[in-house]
C-alpha cells in the first residue's frame, strides 16, 4: 500500500524532481506551520518517488529465446560432441542449466500450440489448452509493470491473442509452420492490428534481424523502460532445409546415431499417419536418420550463431548485464529414437527440452536435476522480479533452487499426450500408460536414459508399477485430466507398416521432396 500512496501523491501533486524551485514559491505564498507540515511531507515523497522510478529503471530486461522441436540432447553443453552450438553452450557456462525441463504434452498432434500457451500462461495443459484469448499472460503481465513488450517469429496461438499481448510485433508468422524460405509474416501496426502476410525468408534471419533493430530503436530510445523481447524461432521444425550456407555444416554420415534408434516402433499406440511420422518411409533406415541429424543439426548451428548476434548487440548497447537471457524449447523430437520421427509420444526425447537461464543474480556454471515445467517459467520471473504472484497459476517458481536453498519444486512430473498416452516420472524411475491398449512401460532413467529396457513385465519390479501408477492418478486427479484409464475394450497394438502411407505436405521445398518422399507418396 505504501507504494500505491506514493504513486497517488506523486502524481496528485505532481511533485518530480525539476519542481524544487515550485516548491519554494509554494512556500513562501502559503507559509503556515500547517502548510510547512504538507510541505515537507511532499518534499519526502517526492524523494521516495524518486528512488522508486530508479528502482523500475533497475529491473533487468528479459531477452526469450524459443526454439521449435529442439531435443534437450542437441546441444554441445549435453555431452554431445557433433553439434556446434558455442553461444549456447557459453549461455550455460554463464548461469544455470535445468537437466530435467519438460513439456507437459499435447491435446492433439501440434504439440507446439498448447506448449507456448501453458508457457505464457503459467498454466498446466488441462487449465489452458492451446487458446490465450482472455488469459492473463508472461507479457501482458510484464507489460502492467511497465515493461516494453516486443516480439518476433511463430505464434502458434491465434492472432486476436497476439494482439492483446504485445505493444510491438514484427515478422510475426501465425500457425504451426512454412517454407523456411518463404515464411508468411505479418507485423503489428500502430493500431495493434496485425497486417496482412507477405512470404519472406530465411526464417532465423528474418526472426534474429527483426530482434536486433528492436534493440538498436531501444537504445536509440533512451531506454527508459525495461524490456521484454520474445524470438520464437521455426527452427528446427521441419522442413529440415538449412540456409544454403548451412547445407553442408555436417556430412549426411557424420552424425551417429541415436543410442536408441529402432527402424520401427514395436507396437502402434496412436495415429502412426500423424504429420511428423510421415516425413520419412518405414521401415527407419540409419541413412535416413543420420542425414535427417544432420539437417537437424544444421538448423540449431544457425540459430547459435544468431543467438551470438544478439548477444553481441546487447553488449555494444551496454544492455548485456542487466538482461536476464532465457534458452529454451516447445518440445523435442524423436528423429529415429524408438523407431519414431515426431513429438507425439511421451519419451524423454520428445518430451524433454533445454533450459538456461542466464544474466544478473543468476549463479553461473550450475546446473540443477529438479524436475520442472515449461510453465514454471512465469512463476520464476514473477519471483526474480519480486512482482506479486498472479493468481490462478499452476506453475511453481524455480527461483529457490536457483538460488540454492531448495534442490526441487516437485517430487514427480507428469505428462500426457492425446487419450492415448500417460506418463509419470520421478528422479530415477519413469512409467508409460497407454491404457487404450492396455500397454505399461517401466523404465529405470537412472540406469537407463535411453528407455531401452523396458521392466514392467519383471515380476522383481510389479511393486514399482503399482507404486508409479498411484502415483499417475495422483496427478491425473490433481490436474483435472479427464482421461478414461479403464476403457472397457482395448483397441489392437499390432500393426503392419507397409499399410502407412505417407502423406506429402505443402511446405517441403523439393529437394526434401525428392530425397525423404519416394515416388508414389500421396501428394
Amino acid at each position: 500500500m505504501l507504494i500505491n500512496l506514493e504513486d497517488t501523491l506523486c502524481h496528485k501533486y505532481k511533485i518530480v524532481p525539476t519542481l524544487e524551485g515550485q516548491i519554494k514559491v509554494f512556500f513562501m505564498q502559503n507559509f503556515s506551520f500547517f502548510n510547512l507540515g504538507i510541505i515537507l511531507g511532499l518534499f519526502i515523497l517526492n524523494i521516495a518517488c524518486t528512488s522508486f522510478q530508479k528502482e523500475i529503471k533497475q529491473k533487468p530486461n528479459i531477452l526469450f529465446l524459443f526454439a521449435d522441436d529442439q531435443r534437450a540432447d542437441a546441444l554441445g553443453i549435453e555431452s554431445n560432441p557433433y553439434i556446434k552450438t558455442p553461444n549456447i553452450d557459453n549461455l550455460a557456462k554463464g548461469g544455470t542449466r535445468f537437466l530435467n525441463s519438460y513439456v507437459m504434452g499435447g491435446h492433439h498432434g501440434a504439440i507446439c500450440a498448447p506448449s507456448r500457451a501453458m508457457l505464457l500462461s503459467g498454466k498446466s495443459l488441462f487449465h489452458v489448452y492451446d487458446r490465450l484469448d482472455g488469459v492473463n499472460t508472461l507479457p501482458k503481465y510484464l507489460n502492467n509493470f511497465g515493461y516494453e513488450t516486443f516480439a518476433t517469429g511463430k505464434w502458434h496461438n491465434g492472432a486476436s491473442s497476439f494482439e492483446s499481448n504485445f505493444q510491438q510485433g514484427k515478422q510475426i508468422m501465425l500457425g504451426g509452420m512454412s517454407d523456411h524460405f518463404e515464411v508468411p509474416v505479418r507485423n503489428l501496426d500502430n493500431k495493434k492490428k496485425l497486417s496482412a502476410p507477405q512470404k519472406k525468408g530465411y526464417s532465423t534471419d528474418l526472426f534474429a534481424d527483426a530482434a536486433l533493430e528492436f534493440l538498436d530503436r531501444y537504445k536509440d530510445s533512451g531506454k527508459q523502460d525495461p524490456f521484454f523481447c520474445y524470438i520464437a524461432f521455426t527452427a528446427p521444425h521441419d522442413p529440415r532445409s538449412p540456409a544454403l550456407n548451412y547445407s553442408n555444416a555436417y556430412a549426411k554420415d557424420e552424425i551417429p546415431l541415436p543410442a536408441n534408434f529402432s527402424p520401427l516402433h514395436p507396437f502402434r499406440f496412436d495415429d502412426f499417419n500423424v504429420r511428423d511420422e510421415t516425413l520419412a518411409p518405414w521401415p527407419r533406415t540409419p541413412e535416413v536418420i543420420q542425414s535427417s541429424l544432420a539437417e537437424y543439426y544444421a538448423l540449431i548451428q544457425h540459430i547459435d550463431d544468431r543467438v551470438g548476434d544478439l548477444i553481441s548487440r546487447l553488449e555494444k548497447h551496454e544492455l548485456l548485464d542487466n538482461t536476464l537471457i532465457i534458452y529454451t524449447a516447445d518440445n523435442g523430437l524423436a528423429l529415429g529414437s524408438h523407431g519414431l520421427l515426431g513429438k507425439q509420444n511421451l519419451y524423454e526425447h520428445s518430451t524433454k527440452v533445454p533450459l538456461i537461464i542466464s544474466g544478473p543474480g543468476i549463479p553461473k556454471g550450475q546446473t540443477s536435476e529438479a524436475l520442472v515445467y515449461l510453465f514454471d517459467l512465469f512463476p520464476t520471473l514473477v519471483d526474480y522480479l519480486d512482482y506479486p504472484m498472479p493468481k490462478q497459476i499452476d506453475g511453481k517458481s524455480l527461483m529457490k533452487i536457483i538460488k540454492g536453498s531448495e534442490n526441487q519444486v516437485r517430487n514427480s512430473l507428469y505428462t500426457s499426450y492425446r487419450n492415448t498416452v500417460r506418463a509419470v516420472r520421478d528422479q530415477e524411475w519413469k512409467l508409460i500408460r497407454y491404457p487404450q491398449i492396455d500397454v505399461t512401460q517401466l523404465f529405470h532413467l537412472k540406469k537407463d536414459p535411453h528407455e531401452l529396457h523396458d521392466l514392467a513385465e519383471n515380476p522383481e519390479y510389479f511393486s514399482k508399477v503399482n507404486e508409479l501408477m498411484s502415483c499417475l492418478n495422483e496427478h491425473r486427479l490433481a490436474t483435472e485430466d479427464t482421461i478414461n484409464m479403464n476403457p472397457k475394450y482395448f483397441e489392437e497394438k499390432v500393426y503392419d507398416y507397409k499399410k502407412l502411407v505417407q502423406k506429402l505436405d505443402p511446405w517441403q521445398p523439393s529437394y526434401i521432396i525428392e530425397k525423404y518422399f519416394p515416388k508414389g507418396t500421396r501428394r
